[in-house]
């Protein structure tokens, strides 16, 4: 104790007497100190929330904007407002790429039946496997082109089935389809959607539509708006994907597609239509107030 003592006093004499050569008071001199480490602590928090902010945009393959990153953080327990996310992103040059605009790749010349439009661009669903919409879309490769069909349950926005081929004929749509029947088991009446591409009006698909007692609906001819939702999911998967690399063969972007379908887009990426929560997470929280209601 008396050591202590000692040395407190031997530092505040030379306190006073450095103060008394630079001509400043020794309070001065304290707050001077108070305050340096008061911006020492800010630099800190600074660059740890700058390492959080960098490893979400990281994590969202570049991706997720201000809105996102604050709702992961939050999830995190880490409460930022998306202003400051903005501005911290702005300073440390973080982007995320930009939205690209609709195109038409549907091939509606045929003469096979068409189904009335029965979702109405009503894209908001109360249920799991009420309305499923589906799509066709293009990607290069250096190979040659791919052809990926997609289906969307609109509920909670997941991919429920999805098919890649190298060529675009009437089984690469069917095979997407068998997919979401054999992972969700739905129920009669279903509304399926679709564009009117042949390959949703052949035979063998609305036969498969009538054995599973499916309601087909499909879009406006030339209106990719009727079918929004699913013509979003290329959009995104080919901005945030798809249009970064270039793709030397034809396997190496199958690969990197299953996993953003499995491993990012239905499991982690936050949705705004969800509340930014992902697929999988709010059907997670359905089924749960399910149980909590039945309880």
């Amino acid at each position: 104790m008396i050591f202590q003592f000692i040395e407190e006093y031997q530092q505040e004499f030379r306190v006073v007497k450095m103060c008394k050569v630079l001509e400043v008071s020794s309070s001065g001199y304290y707050k001077w100190i108070e305050e340096k480490e008061k911006r020492k602590i800010i630099h800190e928090e600074k660059e740890r929330m700058d390492q959080l902010i960098r490893q979400s945009f990281i994590e969202s393959q570049e991706t997720y904007g201000s809105p996102r990153i604050a709702r992961e953080l939050k999830a995190r327990g880490i409460p930022v407002c998306e202003r400051t996310i903005g501005k911290r992103m702005k300073e440390m040059g973080l982007r995320a790429t930009p939205k690209t605009p609709y195109v038409v790749t549907t091939d509606s010349n045929h003469k096979y039946p068409i189904y009335p439009n029965l979702l109405e661009r009503q894209f908001m669903v109360d249920t799991p496997n009420t309305v499923w919409v589906t799509d066709i879309t293009y990607i290069w490769t250096m190979q040659g082109w791919l052809y990926l069909a997609s289906v969307m349950d609109l509920f909670s926005r997941k991919i429920v089935g999805w098919s890649i081929a190298a060529t675009m004929k009437k089984e690469l749509p069917l095979e997407a389809l068998k997919q979401a029947i054999m992972l969700r088991e739905p129920g009669e009446g279903l509304i399926h959607h679709s564009d009117r591409g042949a390959q949703y009006c052949s035979n063998e698909y609305r036969e498969l539509l009538n054995e599973r007692k499916m309601k087909g609906s499909m879009s406006r001819k030339g209106d990719p708006y009727d079918n929004a939702c699913i013509e979003s999911f290329h959009a995104t998967i080919k901005k945030e994907l798809i249009y970064r690399f270039k793709w030397e063969t034809r396997e190496g972007a199958i690969q990197a597609i299953r996993h953003y379908i499995d491993q990012f887009y239905n499991t982690r990426r936050r949705h705004s239509t969800l509340g930014y929560e992902s697929p999988v997470d709010f059907e997670k929280a359905y089924s749960k107030s399910l149980l909590l209601a039945a309880g």
